[in-house]
């Protein structure tokens, strides 16, 4: 399987999140899933599907979480997103501590869709079910 981003699909900032990261695929790395999804069904444990909170990245087999997803999904962009790799030496505890405080929130700062996204034409090939 591709790399693949499992993402809130009701939550307008992980949707925003998703548009831009398509917008600057130019390689088409990566995939998209909503965890609410069926692909997430077949390859995530049930407590990280109910887990919302919480963007999950697939690479290689392997699953990262919370700010180490985010990062490994920038960085890969390539270009000047490799800075991010930077923001490696901040120690994951630390990092995630100002995700969580985002994610806690992220319903009342950006809002929430009633259903998960519907692809345009041209992200079809990237939005798995």
């Amino acid at each position: 399987m591709r790399n693949v981003v499992f993402f809130d699909g009701v939550c307008h900032l992980c949707n925003g999140f998703v548009d831009a990261v398509i917008s600057k695929d130019k390689n088409h790395t990566y995939l998209f899933a909503p965890l609410q999804g069926t692909t997430a069904e077949e390859v995530l444990s049930a407590q990280d599907r109910t887990n919302l909170d919480t963007v999950i990245y697939f690479e290689s087999g392997k699953l990262y979480y919370r700010s180490a997803a985010i990062l490994k999904i920038l960085t890969g962009l390539g270009g000047a997103y490799k800075l991010f790799s930077l923001a490696w030496i901040i120690p994951g505890p630390l990092r995630d501590v100002f995700y969580k405080l985002i994610a806690k929130n992220r319903y009342s700062w950006f809002g929430e869709r009633e259903f998960c996204r519907l692809p345009t034409p041209a992200e079809r090939a990237y939005l798995l079910p």
